[in-house]
């Protein structure tokens, strides 16, 4: 297997470690403003392979294996940590209460390597998690390590990209709190200035979906313009009488979007790619090089794994020009 040359960046403006890297979304994002990553860790293994295609190096594997002794001193402590339920999240325990959970390790690396600042990003629905104690309790310890900690909501679609994505962002710094509302956002982008010109397209043929008439459209304030469904089978059981036809609808795989706005968030857990998009002649899946554009890749990302695992891998991604509008103003006001 062929891997990319590694950048060697003999003049960083910073350090950074890339934790929980995935494909390596912070690091392209970070590399982009002059940082150095010294240190990266994933533990899935195709993952690993496409960081690697892209970056010349394998990350560690499993955090939880890796002693902080062997982590190099660091500016920037990265991470897309996943979010495990805690074991007694929310109680206030100490430090116990996130042993057992990934963020545990994430602590663990700040306590012995005391970073001068920590960004962080999570789902959406962490800010709800647990009656909101989860994300009470994950700024509380950083707050308890001594950092000025705090968070936000932001979508991918306020940083030029065609993509409806909300994640939360959490910044940490030893000395002045970040403050959010100075991050500099761009006009979003439609599915339409993203797609491919030419490709092997999957087409539906008409009998396979339907188009609801044009006043029936509906633009939803994230800038997605339902338009259609898939003609799959009507799901009867568990449905509100009266509500049967609505079945083909509710499900995401089945909804058709049009290419006048934006798409609706590439789900973590997706190995199809069923995603649908109608240009207003025909409906076609989205295809896997565009979903890695609704992220913010660049063409030239290498995808080393198969067609299923690169779409797992894309939604499990951050939002490049989302991270790197965030640390671009971390690094004005606190560097």
């Amino acid at each position: 297997m062929l891997f990319a040359k590694k950048k060697i960046n003999k003049n960083p403006k910073f350090t950074f470690i890339d934790l929980f890297a995935g494909i390596g979304g912070f690091r392209l994002a970070l590399e982009e403003l002059g940082g150095k990553c010294v240190f990266s860790s994933e533990i899935d293994t195709e993952c690993a392979k496409t960081y690697a295609s892209n970056f010349g190096e394998y990350p560690s594997g499993d955090i939880t294996k890796i002693k902080t002794t062997e982590i190099p001193k660091h500016t920037i402590l990265c991470g897309g940590f996943p979010c495990q339920p805690f074991s007694i999240s929310g109680k206030m325990k100490g430090f116990d209460d996130t042993r057992g959970t990934l963020f545990f390790n994430i602590l663990e690396i700040i306590k012995d390597k005391h970073p001068e600042i920590i960004f962080l990003e999570n789902v959406k629905h962490l800010k709800d998690h647990n009656n909101k104690k989860t994300l009470k309790t994950i700024i509380k310890h950083l707050e308890d390590l001594n950092y000025q900690t705090e968070w936000h909501l932001l979508n991918a679609k306020d940083f030029g990209l065609a993509q409806n994505r909300e994640r939360i962002i959490i910044v940490g710094h030893k000395i002045k709190r970040f403050d959010f509302s100075k991050i500099k956002k761009e006009k979003n982008r439609t599915i339409e200035e993203i797609m491919d010109s030419k490709g092997n397209f999957e087409y539906l043929k008409p009998e396979e979906y339907t188009i609801l008439p044009k006043s029936k459209w509906k633009t939803q304030l994230s800038g997605l313009i339902f338009c259609g469904y898939r003609n799959k089978s009507i799901r009867v059981n568990g449905t509100r009488p009266n509500t049967e036809h609505l079945s083909r609808v509710h499900k995401q795989p089945n909804r058709i979007y049009s290419i006048k706005g934006t798409h609706p968030t590439l789900p973590s857990q997706e190995t199809s790619g069923r995603f649908w998009i109608y240009d207003g002649k025909k409906v076609r899946k989205l295809t896997l090089n565009e979903c890695f554009k609704l992220q913010g890749f660049p063409e030239d990302f290498q995808k080393m794994s198969s067609v299923g695992a690169c779409y797992n891998q894309i939604g499990n991604a951050v939002a490049v020009p989302m991270i790197k509008g965030v640390a671009s103003q971390i690094l004005l006001q606190l560097k």
